[in-house]
């Protein structure tokens, strides 16, 4: 690769890691402002937890309306329109005069942001296949880490200086430099095609079990994520008394974990296969869940506590990488409509489970306890019953097809321990595809 084709391959990496980090920014960059942001709003605790599942539901159904949309029209114009959407909102939820208002900007915002999320995901499929697909979601996984780390921590000095819509300003700004950035400077790697009707792609992609089975574990593993998010501040502050410095050094500990085993993930996904480390992901996930609802249940001391959640967390950095490389290796044909169902189910799941976290109230860890240890456990028994039946190959193999659908040659007698039939590229699906 010459240094020219280096530096616009850097850049395309760096503005798909831009666009990913929009979730998470959305969601903990104002959490340090939230006490006053329910004071200044008149709003309760309840009413001020619903501001974060109302972005966590606008993540999801974005999510459903951005891959349709680019699988049919290219990435590039439902991408602009996305981030012209989440700009507007996120400057009317700096002013927004009640927490009804702010719930609802708070959606439109979670919509606009999800834009950026899908079709990003959508563009790894598009440009790379097989193990190299693995390897760059683990390189995103790796800004869904840090982005939750840092946000709360750009957050609270930003409230230094400013109030809480102060924040809000902020990603507003961020939303129209990625903006004018993807209009300038992102490619095309999916031009317009014949359009399908939703119903029949999402049948076809249901009716795969390595997909659903990967989107459902990937989804119920983050939902365990977010009860940490949202539950976390209260276990580990109101009942263990950390300080807001301590709680945060604990946060930033277990996210160093997650952006460590995603590396990991990286470099071993050629040798080990993603089922591999799917598993291994969900299994860790589900002891770091038991090992907190365990020290919930006999009163523990704190540091129990701590390396479950460390461990939980860590996990996910090899289970989100992996799950979607898994569910989207076969689909490039709609690799839109594919990241959307991915993302919907982390969201969504994520966004009607995470409230409950907090259910028993302040003092009470016993709900964060429960969800974080069932819902890692269910995910492993239903990729289990989903793919248990699936030819090792199928499940284990980096995918055959090319960027965009396009299937690399194979032998017949490979065709037959396969058990799989290829998928056709798609009329004009490439567009320009060249390497960035």
């Amino acid at each position: 690769m010459s240094n020219d084709a280096a530096g616009r391959h850097t850049r395309f990496i760096v503005l798909l890691a831009a666009l990913v980090a929009l979730g998470p920014l959305s969601i903990d960059g104002y959490l340090p402002g939230l006490p006053d942001l329910a004071s200044d709003l008149r709003a309760s605790a309840a009413a001020s937890q619903l501001t974060i599942t109302a972005c966590l539901a606008g993540l999801a159904i974005g999510q459903l309306i951005a891959g349709p949309l680019s699988d049919t029209y290219g990435r590039r114009r439902p991408l602009l329109a996305g981030l012209a959407l989440y700009t507007i909102a996120s400057a009317l939820c700096a002013v927004a005069p009640d927490v009804r208002t702010f719930v609802g900007l708070r959606l439109v915002q979670g919509i606009g942001g999800a834009f950026g999320i899908v079709i990003a995901n959508a563009m790894v499929r598009d440009r790379t296949s097989g193990t190299r697909t693995a390897r760059l979601f683990s390189a995103l996984t790796l800004i869904t880490g840090l982005a939750p780390v840092f946000a709360p921590v750009l957050g609270g000095q930003l409230l230094r200086v400013t109030a809480w819509p102060g924040i809000f300003v902020s990603l507003a700004v961020l939303g129209a430099v990625l903006l004018a950035a993807s209009a300038a400077g992102l490619p095309q790697t999916r031009s317009s095609a014949s359009r399908q009707p939703l119903p029949a792609v999402v049948g076809q992609l249901l009716s795969d079990r390595v997909f659903t089975g990967s989107v459902l574990a990937n989804g119920l593993v983050f939902a365990a994520m977010f009860a940490y998010i949202s539950g976390s501040p209260f276990v580990l502050q109101e009942i263990h008394g950390l300080s807001p410095q301590q709680y945060s050094a604990v946060f930033a500990v277990n996210a160093a974990g997650l952006i460590a085993a995603a590396q990991i993930s990286g470099r071993l996904v050629a040798r080990a296969g993603t089922r591999v480390l799917l598993l291994a992901g969900l299994l860790g996930a589900t002891a770091g869940g038991t090992t907190v609802l365990g020290a919930v249940l006999t009163r523990a001391p704190l540091p129990v506590l701590l390396i479950g959640l460390f461990v939980l967390v860590s996990s996910v950095g090899l289970v989100m990488p992996n799950a979607a490389a898994q569910a989207l290796a076969d689909h490039g044909q709609h690799a839109g409509s594919a990241a959307a169902l991915l993302g919907f189910s982390q969201f969504m799941i994520g966004g009607a489970l995470a409230p409950l976290a907090g259910a028993g109230g302040a003092a009470d860890a016993l709900p964060m306890g429960i969800i974080v240890a069932v819902l890692p456990a269910l995910a492993l028994l239903t990729l289990g019953v989903l793919t248990r039946s699936m030819p090792e190959e199928r499940t284990r193999r980096p995918s055959r097809q090319g960027p965009a659908g396009h299937r690399q040659p194979r032998r017949d007698n490979d065709r037959r321990r396969a058990g799989i039939q290829g998928i056709g590229p798609a009329s004009g699906e490439q567009g320009d595809s060249r390497s960035a």
